[in-house]
Order: structure tokens, then sequence, then C-alpha cells
């Protein structure tokens, strides 16, 4: 026996609204004990608000007539309700917000598939229970990072349709539409490891910062981590959490590849996969040899999607891919992994995405081999860093292990187009 759909959404319906209600009931224990005597809504009144909204809108669902007027006339009792609430200097609507979500709850189950108001039920029961959390997120949030957040979506989502999507010239075989996407999505990703690392997991323990530092960029937390232990003495977690950044560092790479060449992002995988591993073993060994972490480090470096930052980011790209062009057409294959070493001495995003999106008189598997040679003499320069900012003594086995790091993924890139 089946039910009839109408049943099904009305029971839907009512065990939401009456469930809500109940978990309301909690919050007004838990945050607001002393407010019994005004307080908007209960299990029972919310599991009314709920029938009502199914109801009305059943009745009317072409003109919503009815179900409009409950709604208004729901909100007028509201009025009279927080009139009161500021005559006790209280002021707050969210408990108004939970009813008219509650009262969504008859023409959602009506219009949309089950799983829509199920998710507005859970992200109800979140909310209401998260007060704490979302409020030590809002005091520690920096206001001018999101102002550039939305700099940064006005942008991309109003100005990049925009930009003419033809090749700029010969030496520029993309359009500006796509170098700005290109900037766009390698700013997104360095954005979400900012935010992980300085919000969600601020100053948890040096060996987190290496993790989550790395998906951001590893050049800048093995400099922060390297004057971390400089500062406060030999720690072999510091340098655990140095090669553990290096590490993520080539799950990164893969991630770019898969995004902007699937080509060269299987060909990367194997070895890129296996450096990492190797590198976290090494960094969980130095981990679990000093036992219990003790101490932190806050992370704090710019933010990736500073308007500055992008800008300049785009015009290194635009730059590498013309010198990739007249490197490979003047000096050939032999000129193009030079070129990859030297530039692996300096920020290795901008050429990698060149030699991803770019058109080469080259294979899949040589641009990388490129890549990977970029990705090794940049280690020998993390390596180079770890030293200069921390000291040998301190730092030796961290920077031993990403220059052989280094020295393994340069000969393995090398080999790769040769065997």
């Amino acid at each position: 026996m089946t039910l009839q759909p109408d049943l099904l959404h009305f029971i839907v319906t009512v065990a939401f609204s009456f469930l809500v209600g109940l978990e309301v009931k909690t919050y007004r224990i838990q945050f607001h004990s002393d407010s019994s005597k005004y307080f908007f809504g209960s299990a029972r009144t919310l599991t009314f608000v709920g029938i009502l909204g199914f109801l009305f809108y059943r009745i009317d669902p072409v003109h919503l007539v009815p179900y409009t007027a409950v709604l208004i006339v729901l909100s007028l009792l509201y009025t009279i309700f927080y009139w009161t609430k500021v005559q006790r200097k209280s002021q707050s609507i969210l408990l108004f917000t939970v009813m008219l979500c509650v009262y969504a709850f008859g023409p959602m189950t009506q219009i949309f598939p089950l799983w829509m108001p199920a998710l507005l039920f859970v992200l109800i029961v979140f909310i209401l229970n998260a007060r704490h959390a979302i409020h030590r997120f809002t005091l520690g949030i920096n206001t001018y990072e999101f102002e550039t957040l939305g700099k940064m979506v006005l942008l991309s989502a109003v100005i990049l349709p925009l930009l003419p999507d033809k090749p700029m010239s010969h030496y520029i075989p993309l359009s500006p539409f796509k170098i700005w996407l290109a900037v766009v999505v390698i700013s997104a990703i360095s954005y979400g490891g900012y935010i992980t690392q300085k919000y969600i997991f601020p100053s948890k323990g040096f060996f987190l910062t290496g993790l989550i530092g790395g998906t951001y960029s590893s050049t800048a937390t093995t400099v922060v981590l390297a004057r971390k232990i400089k500062g406060i003495g030999y720690n072999p977690l510091i340098e655990a959490a140095i090669i553990a950044a290096t590490s993520v560092m080539y799950l990164r790479l893969i991630v770019v590849a898969a995004i902007f060449n699937l080509a060269v992002a299987r060909t990367l995988a194997l070895p890129f996969l296996v450096l990492c591993a190797v590198g976290l073993l090494v960094s969980l060994f130095y981990f679990k040899s000093h036992g219990k972490e003790e101490g932190n480090v806050a992370y704090v470096d710019k933010n990736p999607l500073e308007l500055g930052a992008a800008f300049l980011f785009a015009l290194l790209f635009v730059v590498m891919m013309v010198l990739t062009q007249f490197v490979s057409r003047v000096y050939g294959s032999g000129g193009l992994e030079v070129l990859s070493f030297i530039v692996g001495f300096t920020d290795i995003d901008p050429f990698v995405l060149s030699l991803l999106t770019g058109k080469y008189s080259v294979s899949a598997t040589q641009v990388a081999s490129l890549v990977m040679i970029a990705a090794g003499s940049n280690n020998l320069l993390k390596a180079a860093y770890a030293v200069w900012f921390g000291g040998l003594k301190k730092t030796l086995r961290a920077s031993t292990a990403i220059a052989i790091l280094g020295i393994v993924t340069i000969v393995w890139g090398v080999l790769l187009v040769r065997i």
C-alpha cells in the first residue's frame, strides 16, 4: 500500500514543523532560559504554523491569496510580540525567520523534491545550535578580506563574461577571458587554503599549519615555520611541518593540472603521489618521534584574492606565456627544461599555468616533465629558505629532506621524456 502524495506531503510538513518546534524549545532553554514568558512559538505553535502553510497553499496554489493573507496575519502578531521585546530592550527576529521557514514547509513539500525541505530542516537545526561557533567565527573575521572577496566576485561574475574570448596575439594564444578565468581558478584554490588555515584552524599546531599551508603556499609556509623554529629553538615538529607543506604542494599541483589539462594531470599523478607519500611519511616520522605536540603558530599572509595580487599574477601569467613561447620556438625542449629549472626559484604558479593552458609544440608528457622540473627547483629554493630563516642546525633535517625531494623530482622529470 502506497501513501497518496498529498498525505505524504502533509506528514512530512507536520514532522519537520514539530521537530523544528522541539529544536526551538531546546534553543530557548539553552540560550534564553530567562525569557519563558516572552517567547514566540513552541513545538505546538510551529506545528500549527506548518499545517496552516500546507492547507492555505493547497487551497489556492495559483494566486496564493489565502496563503499570503495568513502570512500577513502571522507577521502582524509577531510585530506585537516584537514591540514587547523592544520594551524589554531585547531585539531579535531570529525566531520570526524560523517561523517563516516553517510556514514554507507546506508549499515546499508540494513543489520541490523531498530533499529540499529536508535540507531546510537540517540548516535550521544546524544554525540554531551553532550560535557560539558562529559568534566566535564572526569576531575573528577581517571584514577587509571579505570586501576583497566581494570585489573578486564582481570581477569574476560580472566582468569576466564581458571579456573577449579571442586569442590576443600569436605570442599570447589565450583570450583575455581565459587568462582571467585561469587567474580566478588559481586564486580560488589558494583562497580556500588561506581561509581554512586562518579561520577554521587558526593556530592549531605546527603540523596542521604545514599541511594546510601547503595548499595555499608551501614557500610562504616554509618561511613562517623556519622563522618560528629560530625564535623558539629546535623542535622536530616544526621540521615535520616544513616537510609536510612541501609534500602537500604535490597534491595541489595535481589538482591544478587536472583543472586545466587532464592529460598532463594523468602523467603527473603517479610521480607526484609517490613523492607526496614519501614526504608525508618522513614528516610523520618526525612528528611521532617527538610525542605530544606543544605550541602553535599563527600563520598570517596576504589574502590571495587581493586585487593587486590578482592583477600581478595575471601579468606574470602573460609574461611567462610569452617567454615560454619564445624559448620553445628558439631553443626547443632543452631550452624549456633550463627555463623550468630557473623559474622554480620564483613563484612557479604563473609558469605552470602557462604550460598547462598554452599551445606549444610539445607533448603532454613533456609538459609534465617541465612542471616536475619547476617543482623540484622550487623545493631547492624552499630548502635554502629554511636554512636562511631558521638556521642550518635547527632545520638541517627538514632542509635536507626537501632538497632530496627536489633533486628526485628534477631527475624524475628529466627522465620522464627520455625513457
